[in-house]
């Protein structure tokens, strides 16, 4: 009686297995695909301490790496984030870009696209380490209606479980650059809240942001070159995000306005790309530091919805972070992590 039992329960959990493998097999499909690309990532990349052995490997790059072994062991002790088994190895891309996210909105509102992953709830970006599964992914979006972008990928995190690699491309970065991406991404190891990107993303942008600052303080001061001219090149993007920001309130203020949501499909695409042409225009009246940076936008500029979402998810909360870390930390960003670590359930 107990054997036939047990065999009539595994029995039931194939089936329900078999029935998960069916109802999934999309979801079951991506993560294999994406398991395969950062296992042949992982493969590939090389220990910290052989790059560091060679005497072919430029003193530059060894540098660079350095600087990030430094990042780390400052974001552990002085930020309060959790230490890490990323960043020990590296990959050289050779020039090339390895991952690619996408990204939608409704194309009459700023509600983001969001898939569904399981355990690790919901995400409003998917990656794809293949531009044309990306592409597909995007053109499969757009046909649905939704407003569509396609963004290369400079670092990702698998949340701690997995050991990041440092990627060739990151070493292209300024000093401040460096230490924002790999704070920015420890950050994420750290805390990461179930179904929540706009939350993890604005508080790793915020991390990430204080974090390089107090590093270049630490490291080499506050009148050197390395600090001064982080601290210039964040004034002007700070403009640009606040410009954008602003921006999307307005816009998402059209689309909720009555006579807006009686227009037909055609009239709403038509004012609202007047609307956004007149965004892009407001760029000149920004007053950017360098000059350049605002050119270099307009030349980028692909501006819908999914580009502004893009700043919402990353730069919304900011100022609210920023608030809560003067008012109730005194500037104290170790005890504000903590307290952020205590308080919400991590993955």
């Amino acid at each position: 009686m107990k054997k036939k039992w047990i065999k009539n329960t595994f029995k039931g959990l194939m089936l329900l297995l078999l029935v998960w493998i069916i109802w999934e097999h999309q979801l079951i499909w991506y993560g294999l695909n994406q398991g395969y690309g950062q296992a042949r990532i992982l493969w590939k990349a090389a220990p910290v301490a052989t790059i560091l052995a060679n005497e072919e490997v430029p003193d530059s790059v060894k540098q660079r790496i350095r600087l990030i072994q430094e990042i780390k062991q400052f974001a552990v002790d002085s930020l309060g984030l959790d230490p890490s088994n990323s960043y020990e190895n590296f990959y050289d891309q050779q020039g090339k870009p390895i991952l690619w996210t996408v990204t939608a909105s409704k194309p009459f509102n700023l509600e983001a696209h969001e898939w569904s992953f399981s355990f690790l709830g919901k995400f409003s970006y998917k990656g794809h380490f293949e531009r044309k599964k990306a592409e597909r992914d995007s053109l499969q979006l757009a046909q649905e209606g939704w407003d569509v972008e396609i963004d290369e990928v400079s670092a990702w995190s698998t949340l701690g479980w997995l050991a990041d690699p440092i990627l060739s491309s990151m070493l292209e970065r300024t000093e401040g650059g460096i230490a924002n991406l790999i704070i920015h991404e420890l950050t994420h190891g750290t805390l990461y809240v179930k179904s929540d990107v706009d939350f993890n993303e604005n508080l790793a942008t915020f991390i990430g942001d204080q974090g390089a600052l107090r590093f270049l303080q630490y490291k080499y001061g506050e009148q050197s070159i390395q600090y001064q001219n982080y601290i210039a090149s964040e004034k002007d993007k700070q403009l640009f995000y606040d410009y954008i920001l602003k921006k999307a309130q307005a816009l998402q203020a059209l689309y909720d306005a009555k006579d807006f949501k009686n227009k037909s499909v055609e009239e709403k695409i038509v004012e609202k790309q007047a609307f956004v042409r007149e965004i892009a225009l407001g760029l000149a009246k920004v007053p950017f530091v360098e000059r350049q940076y605002e050119i270099e936008r307009l030349k980028k500029w692909q501006p819908n919805n999914a580009f502004f979402m893009g700043y919402v998810r990353y730069r919304a909360q900011q100022y609210d972070f920023e608030k809560v870390l003067k008012e109730q930390f005194k500037g104290n960003i170790k005890a504000y992590v903590a307290y952020l670590k205590e308080k919400y359930p991590s993955l």
